[in-house]
């Protein structure tokens, strides 16, 4: 059974990362130059950004520091999940989710020294995003939902 949740967490990652990248590339190639392509109108356009320090931009210039603790994180959640530490599936594919985007804006920092960031909404005032920061969201947000399911049910079975 752990053999086979191993290999399609392995195949999860592989492919979020592997969309993250595709989607990077064909936004460097097309948006670089400062187009930008309405994609949902009023709602979401893509447009290209460089982005060198973490969410919202915050610490620009940071780089190394953000591959050695990115690369740290991956690391270490990636052991955890595939030492059959983790004993909750669901919190065993979020924490996959979250690796996946880690890896993703790895790559880029690795590459390039930034991060590329194409999703913009137009809606309202909000940071321009990729596919990696979006995993990364998710997978965060199941991973809370986890935390607190699971802790109403230990309250629930302690009274």
């Amino acid at each position: 059974m752990h053999k086979k949740k191993h290999i399609w967490c392995s195949v999860m990652i592989i492919f979020i990362v592997t969309f993250d990248q595709i989607t990077k590339y064909f936004a460097q190639k097309y948006l670089s130059g400062g187009n930008t392509v309405p994609f949902l109108k009023g709602i979401v356009q893509f447009h290209y950004a460089e982005n060198d320090g973490m969410a919202f931009s915050m610490f620009s210039g940071a780089k190394w520091f953000f591959i050695v603790i990115t690369a740290a994180a991956c690391a270490a959640a990636l052991w955890y999940l595939f030492s059959d530490k983790c004993k909750s599936l669901w919190l065993y594919w979020s924490i996959g989710v979250i690796v996946s985007g880690g890896l993703g804006n790895l790559i880029d920092r690795i590459a390039y020294g930034y991060v590329i960031d194409f999703i913009e909404p137009v809606f309202m005032d909000f940071a321009i995003f990729n596919i990696a920061d979006c995993a990364v969201s998710l997978g965060a947000a199941s991973m809370f939902m986890y935390l607190i399911f699971d802790m109403i049910k230990k309250e629930k079975t302690d009274a």
